[in-house]
């Protein structure tokens, strides 16, 4: 499924690949539609309703992710709110031993993620998961989402590497599609990102698993190159 012996670099994406996506899920769909109504005497099914297409509208734009565009929009402290439910925010199931594991193999990882700033930074201080990796760099940073084609090669300015030599991780399709058509060489889609939530059919070209202990006894088998090489 990975060929890791081909491999120097892992790009992780974060929200439902490293951490449980059930967090943002239960952000967007209940906790922000309720302090929603509150805030403008609206019935929670009001605030959804009006919630939710507004959202939708932005999909796989920078803006679906930003969460100062969605202050402004909704007049809220988007981060703020976040940080009320911010109990939820957990690891997947094995993430830590999978991010041991590729430490120990020699291989650099780095998160490559479209949260904003503000909640990453949220997110970073309740896991300690910027411990875990060589580096973390936000698509707030280019200025345009990992869905985009371009992104890839604006990455390689921040993160230098061989897509040859590269394997991405992320829950989802469209991203990983985008990194496979910038000619990263390995892509490897999670299905069960949410914990409260049934995992989703595979993708018909890109191999899939539900959690990192799936993967974890072939990448312990790669030994780190000696030093120098």
């Amino acid at each position: 499924m990975v060929n890791w012996h081909s491999l120097d670099t892992v790009f992780l994406d974060m929200d439902g690949t490293l951490l449980d996506l059930h967090f943002d899920n239960h952000f967007w769909l209940e906790h922000l539609p309720r302090r929603y109504a509150e805030f403008n005497n609206l019935s929670p099914e009001e605030a959804r309703d009006s919630i939710i297409p507004m959202i939708m509208a932005e999909r796989g734009s920078l803006n679906w992710y930003c969460t100062d565009y969605w202050s402004n929009r909704l007049n809220l402290d988007i981060t703020g709110l976040k940080a009320e439910v911010g109990e939820r925010i957990g690891y997947r199931p094995h993430v830590t031993d999978f991010l041991d594991a590729v430490k120990s193999a020699g291989l650099r990882s780095v998160i490559v993620t479209n949260c904003h700033p503000d909640p990453l930074s949220l997110k970073l201080e309740r896991t300690g998961l910027d411990s875990r990796v060589n580096n973390i760099i936000s698509s707030h940073q280019l200025g345009k989402p990992k869905e985009d084609p371009a992104f890839w090669q604006d990455l390689d300015r921040l993160e230098p590497y061989q897509p040859a030599a590269t394997l991405m991780v992320d829950d989802s399709f469209p991203v990983l599609e985008s990194a496979r058509a910038a000619g990263i060489a390995q892509c490897l889609a999670i299905l069960a990102p949410d914990s409260r939530q049934a995992a989703r059919d595979r993708h018909p070209d890109i191999p899939s698993i539900h959690h990192f202990d799936e993967i974890l006894p072939s990448l312990r088998q790669r030994q780190p190159l000696p030093s120098g090489q």
